[in-house]
């Protein structure tokens, strides 16, 4: 026999757990299927999220799981979620440890995955820690400190100006040729920020604590901190192979509710918004809650 619930979360970290708690307030069935694998696993502190800023993400995660689970119609299933199919108006959830699973609506809080660049040595070994992604989640603890940008093109200008405004030791490696315009790069040399083209084959650090960056030619500069633009891929494809529509950017299309391409299909958090922060994620995914909870209503209406 397949359970069956009003709401099926894919994701239990801050969106997913944020959908959950309004859907339980409305007494609404809901499973939580999380694989344990947060992104940020190795950050040291949260920050920028008010009443919780300085907490692990761990806590700030173990916190909302025990506050959500107190409404006695949210379960949490600690499993993988690895295919998902249309089943006449409801979807069927299929996990790694062989659960099948049944809901009327289905929310992807999945996330992304950061791809490390095989061709830097160590880059992952201080990610989240003293090389990270973003000025407003990790910019105030390495304010003033001697900074690098990673990044290239239009991806670097848009962290130079707030990063900027932390720190005066701002320095650009592009690990390849530039591609910056006459302009951009005059605002650059306005600002006495250089830009280092020479490839980029290790981060030296200590316990994730950057010290070095060394280049291909064996020189090396030393740094306390670096920002990094790196690709992603989404956590799961399911979405993806049950039509709903990933945009340009790679993240999942939805619209000013959180609704997917796909009737019945939602998306929060990272996934599917290019601000990444715990605060957006928690927002996002109370705004999913409510927005299932009055389609469920009025469908039984």
């Amino acid at each position: 026999m397949i359970n069956t619930y009003d709401v099926i979360i894919i994701g239990g970290s801050y969106s997913g757990l944020s959908a959950a708690m309004a859907l339980g307030r409305s007494l609404r069935k809901v499973l939580i299927i999380d694989s344990g694998k947060p992104c940020n696993e190795q950050t040291p502190h949260s920050h920028n999220f008010i009443t919780q800023d300085g907490a692990t993400p761990k806590e700030i995660s173990l916190k909302a799981k025990s506050e959500v689970l107190k409404y006695d119609t949210v379960n949490f299933l600690e499993d993988k979620a690895v295919k998902g199919i249309k089943s006449g108006n409801n979807f069927q959830i299929f996990t790694e440890s062989g659960k099948e699973l049944e809901s009327k609506k289905l929310v992807f809080a999945t996330g992304i995955k950061d791809i490390m660049p095989s061709s830097i040595k160590c880059l992952s070994d201080c990610w989240g820690i003293s090389v990270v992604h973003c000025p407003y989640c990790h910019g105030y603890e390495i304010r003033k400190k001697k900074t690098a940008i990673i990044a290239n093109g239009e991806r670097a200008m848009h962290l130079v100006p707030l990063i900027n405004n932390l720190t005066k030791e701002l320095t650009i490696l592009t690990s390849a040729k530039h591609n910056f315009d006459k302009e951009q790069l005059q605002k650059l040399k306005n600002k006495n920020i250089k830009v280092i083209e020479t490839e980029i084959i290790e981060i030296e650090h200590v316990n994730g604590h950057l010290k070095n960056v060394v280049f291909n030619d064996s020189s090396k500069i030393p740094f306390e901190a670096a920002y990094a633009a790196l690709p992603f891929e989404q956590h799961t494809d399911i979405p993806e192979l049950l039509g709903c529509e990933i945009n340009d950017q790679g993240y999942i299309q939805v619209d000013m509710m959180n609704k997917t391409t796909m009737d019945g299909v939602y998306a929060c958090g990272d996934n599917c918004v290019r601000m990444r922060s715990v605060a957006n994620a928690v927002s996002s995914g109370n705004i999913v809650g409510a927005v299932i909870n009055m389609e469920l209503s009025r469908e039984e209406f």
